[in-house]
C-alpha cells in the first residue's frame, strides 16, 4: 500500500502512514494538539493549518468548503476530519 510522510509541527513528529488516512486519525495516535468535535465536518474544531503539501490532500467536499468559509478560515486551512492524505509529504500544525 502506498505511504504519505505526515509532519506535526507543534510537536515536531514526522510518521508514515497509508494512503487514504484522515489527518485527525494520525493526530489521536500521536498527540498532536489538533482538537476536534464532531468528527464529521459540521463543527469547525478541527481547523490545522497545511504548512506544506497542500496538493497531496483530498480536494474539500462542498461541507468543507462552507465550514471553513463560516469559520473565516485562511487558504491553507482543512479540517483534519474531512481531508485524506494521497502520499507526498505533508507538514501541519492546529489552527
Amino acid at each position: 500500500m502506498a505511504a504519505a510522510k505526515l509532519t506535526f509541527a507543534d510537536v515536531a513528529l514526522t510518521v508514515n502512514v497509508p494512503t487514504g488516512t484522515r489527518i485527525i486519525e494520525i493526530s489521536e495516535k500521536v498527540g498532536s494538539g489538533i482538537t476536534y468535535g464532531c468528527r464529521e465536518g459540521e463543527c469547525g474544531t478541527c481547523i490545522t493549518r497545511i504548512l506544506e503539501g497542500q496538493e497531496h490532500l483530498s480536494e474539500p467536499s462542498a461541507l468543507e468548503i462552507r465550514v471553513l468559509k463560516d469559520n473565516l478560515a485562511g487558504r491553507n486551512d482543512r479540517l483534519a476530519c474531512q481531508c485524506l492524505l494521497l502520499g507526498g509529504d505533508v507538514k501541519v500544525r492546529p489552527g
